[in-house]
């Protein structure tokens, strides 16, 4: 006698403005967002270990560009995924992101030096560069607030203290390459506690999208 296998009953769950439930896009979405995070998180790792240990390598110095671009990319399309209630928070850190992008490009190719030590000689590059990692600090942050992790409660402060220690010149070498470490290996704890985490937090109250969503549709017809 065959079996037919009766189709999974979707978990309902009850949130601020309504049930609702979790479906097969829902949880890609969580999926590819935390794959974008693991790719900038081991590339950063990378990149870190490698200043640190092979800075005088020039060859070590060239590979950092397209490294940092990969970086780059894996936090874009975690930005693109990432469940966010306010839009327009949404928006501003993609906007940081795409900025702090287009700056990179523009001073690796106008630059003779790799795009490290372009940034190392002249810090207010920072002002350009460092939009990527306001958009980094916004999900530290937003992880923070949602999940209470002590790796992103120390990721958020580090990040804007470090940069912007750099560019007033407050940091001696030493410092830097403390707090530089510092950052790699809380960021590799980060991602990595990430692969563990049940779905559906990621996800958050569905509820309140849809409830966004009505809002705007309404504000749009009016």
């Amino acid at each position: 006698m065959v079996q037919t296998q009766q189709p999974a009953i979707p978990v309902i769950y009850q949130g601020q403005f309504g049930e609702y439930t979790i479906n097969d896009n829902d949880r890609w979405s969580v999926i590819i967002y935390r794959t974008g995070l693991i790719i900038a998180a081991l590339c950063f790792t990378v990149a870190t270990g490698l200043i640190l240990f092979q800075e005088n390598n020039p060859r070590v110095l060239q590979a950092l560009t397209p490294i940092y671009f990969c970086f780059w990319l894996g936090l874009g399309v975690s930005l693109s995924t990432i469940h966010i209630y306010l839009i327009p928070l949404h928006r501003l850190l993609q906007l940081f992101w795409l900025i702090g992008g287009i700056a990179a490009a523009v001073f690796a190719w106008v630059d003779e030096e790799p795009l490290a030590l372009t940034i190392y000689h002249h810090p207010y590059t920072l002002f350009g560069v460092g939009f990527t990692f306001v958009a980094l600090t916004g999900i530290y942050f937003k992880e923070a607030f949602c999940f209470n992790r002590m790796e992103t409660k120390l990721l958020t402060p580090l990040v804007p203290l470090l940069l912007l220690g750099f560019i007033a010149g407050i940091w001696s070498v030493s410092a830097q390459r403390i707090l530089l470490a510092f950052w790699a290996i809380q960021f590799i704890i980060f991602a990595g506690r990430k692969v563990f985490q049940g779905i559906p937090a990621d996800i958050g109250d569905k509820s309140v999208f849809d409830y966004l969503h009505a809002q705007r549709s309404t504000q749009a017809k009016v």
